[in-house]
């Protein structure tokens, strides 16, 4: 039996990539613009001291877009983990939606469609009731209502306070960045 079948249910901690993990570009496909966000780091190391998975989810438009070939997301995703592992940490899993509903129709995993967290659960064995979910638009925070995760926040990085003036009063907890999410979250767990 694998770790990932175990009988034992597992807890996560979901990011948005662009503006959570990484410092937002638009269509971010060039590894040499490939900058982890403040804060990202620490709250993956964070989530690993407290049991939980670390696991980005992305919406990535581009790619049905025909803005860059799936390859080079998988170079910025490499770069990424070689990030991470100069800070002493790295993640579990990274899934990513590749469709646009103007170009490949409605689908489940793009956000806010909970389709990519629930995979996640699926591979990985996770309580969603127990898990989070961190982004930095209002799609990632319904996405994670909508996979029954326990809490979803908004950060004020990337597109996060572009979000903020357009819902002032968005329904779900808003905070700095995604270590500052992790820390209030835990906290509200004790």
């Amino acid at each position: 039996m694998s770790e990932n079948s175990a009988s034992v249910l597992r807890k996560a901690c979901f990011f948005d990539r662009d503006g959570v993990a990484n410092v937002e570009v638009d269509y971010l496909h060039e590894v040499e613009k490939t900058v982890l966000e403040q804060g990202f780091a620490e709250a993956v190391k964070l989530a690993h001291d407290n049991g939980y998975l670390a696991i980005i989810i992305t919406n990535q438009a581009g790619i049905a877009r025909g803005k860059f070939p799936i390859e080079d997301l998988y170079k910025v995703h490499d770069r990424i983990k070689e990030l991470l592992a100069e800070q002493g940490t790295g993640l579990d899993a990274i899934y990513f939606c590749p469709h646009h509903p103007d170009v490949n129709g409605e689908c489940g995993c793009r956000k806010p469609a909970p389709g990519m967290i629930l995979k996640a659960a699926e591979e990985w064995n996770i309580d969603l009731s127990q898990s989070l979910m961190i982004g930095d638009r209002i799609t990632d925070a319904q996405c994670g209502k909508n996979a029954g995760c326990k809490a979803s926040y908004i950060v004020r990085t990337g597109y996060g306070m572009e979000t903020l003036k357009e819902y002032p009063e968005p329904g779900f907890p808003v905070v700095n960045n995604s270590y500052g999410a992790l820390c209030d979250f835990l906290k509200n767990q004790a």
